[in-house]
């Protein structure tokens, strides 16, 4: 089966993690920095901090931005579940925004609509790697007083308006999945501009301790002491995890040139094949793709993907709306919340993206598609 998405692991990337493996440290050592200053060199210099996965660096950034029972957040539902269900965990209401119907991305308008003096977080989702409208976002976010929040765990390496993804938002996060363009294994980042954000951040990963004496409570009991001023949990990246990061950031650009010319390569493949509508994108971006997300017209989504899949060819749906999920049904949300993005995910389906796809494969997924469609 050809895969949608799969990670690219090569001699130097093996070499970095046994590097570690042979070393004194499999966790909170030297790796860490280095893997967090080599994506702080994608950020535009924001200071980044590592996690151990994509799901975490949203609890962390939520916990940072601090986020807690009685707010609410704003956010798109054309995303993995994560996105919202963290914020849920931090006892937060969830406001669905719908979304931009050519993007995917959250539509700032129907954000605004949905600020209320207990809005607390305005969360942009990066669909399939093309940024969202931060401008727009940052001016709802800055007049409701809200923190504003990237979800950037399809777009590392990508730009809007020439500024990088990581330096647009409060708070950015990260994933490193291995469907993603760069992988840990398991894995994520929050790059927070902030120092106080930063700090929140860097402690809520680490249990919330805190080991500076000059910080605690009750200091003077010797070297061993260490204290815990707010809760948080055990989310440090291992050493041996950031190895294989820092060697795959620094294959980042190529990676993203290789995913851009086949982005490019499967728009004129697939200009003239009935049915279907080809992704879009801003002028005034640079995406870092993850997907491919074409539309499916005239209700066959479900049989191209099922034809598709008995040829051996690994498309996925790219996502079903996050409220749709029975444990935001318990809570209230209904479907017909969000029109466009229901429609978008009624036709969506990613064709396969990596960057080891050959163009044989890329013409076997074309040719396959065309022929159930033409």
């Amino acid at each position: 089966m050809l895969p949608y998405g799969r990670q690219s692991i090569i001699e130097s990337d093996i070499e970095a993690v046994v590097e570690v493996l042979r070393g004194d440290w499999l966790t909170t050592g030297p790796a860490v920095r280095l893997f967090e200053d080599e994506l702080a060199q994608w950020t535009g210099g924001v200071p980044c901090v590592s996690v151990t996965s994509g799901t975490a660096a949203l609890h962390v950034a939520y916990a940072a931005a601090g986020v807690g029972h009685g707010d609410e957040v704003i956010t798109s539902p054309l995303t993995f579940v994560a996105t919202a269900a963290t914020a849920v965990l931090g006892g937060a209401r969830v406001a669905f925004a719908d979304v931009q119907p050519d993007t995917g991305n959250i539509d700032p308008d129907s954000a605004a609509a949905l600020v209320t003096p207990r809005t607390r977080a305005i969360t942009g989702v990066d669909y399939a790697g093309h940024p969202a409208d931060y401008d727009e976002l940052r001016t709802l976010a800055d007049r409701a007083g809200a923190v504003l929040v990237a979800d950037a765990a399809h777009s590392i390496g990508a730009s809007y308006k020439e500024r990088p993804v990581g330096s647009v938002a409060d708070l950015t996060t990260f994933s490193f999945f291995p469907t993603k363009t760069v992988t840990t294994a398991e894995g994520g980042a929050v790059a927070a501009a902030d120092p106080a954000h930063l700090e929140r951040a860097t402690r809520f990963r680490n249990h919330g301790l805190v080991r500076d004496p000059a910080e605690q409570r009750d200091p003077g009991h010797g070297g061993w002491h260490q204290e815990v001023h707010e809760f948080g949990l055990n989310y440090r990246l291992p050493d041996v995890l950031c190895a294989l990061g820092v060697s795959q950031l620094r294959r980042l650009e190529r990676f993203r040139a290789r995913r851009a010319a086949l982005v490019a390569r499967y728009n004129t493949l697939l200009a003239d094949v009935p049915g279907l509508t080809l992704p879009a994108q801003r002028a005034y971006v640079t995406p870092s793709w993850h997907l491919y997300p074409v539309r499916v017209r005239d209700g066959r989504r479900r049989e191209v993907y099922e034809r598709m899949r008995a040829a051996g060819i690994g498309v996925q749906v790219n996502y079903i709306p996050a409220y749709w999920h029975p444990v935001f049904e318990d809570l209230g949300y209904r479907r017909g919340l969000c029109p466009r993005a229901e429609a978008y995910y009624a036709e969506e389906l990613s064709l396969p993206l990596f960057a080891d796809l050959t163009h044989d494969e890329q013409d076997r997924v074309v040719e396959t598609l065309a022929g159930i469609l033409g």
